[in-house]
């Protein structure tokens, strides 16, 4: 398993967000894509592979 160096990860959430830290922030890190709660920002985070991240997206744009 490769450890993604996420020490210069800029974090971002979504502009539809409340603002209530109860978000899902994501970084961009080497052609995948970093999620992490907004609310444990030191604890685990996820990586996915670009593609899988834009089907994702998709299927959420798609529900309406």
């Amino acid at each position: 398993m490769t450890v993604l160096d996420l020490t210069r990860a800029e974090w971002r959430t979504s502009t539809h967000s409340s603002g209530n830290g109860n978000c899902l922030e994501v970084a961009g890190v080497d052609g995948r894509v970093a999620v992490r709660d907004s609310k444990d920002r030191p604890g685990p985070v996820l990586v996915f592979p670009h593609a899988s991240w834009r089907h994702f997206v998709a299927g959420i744009e798609a529900l309406g």
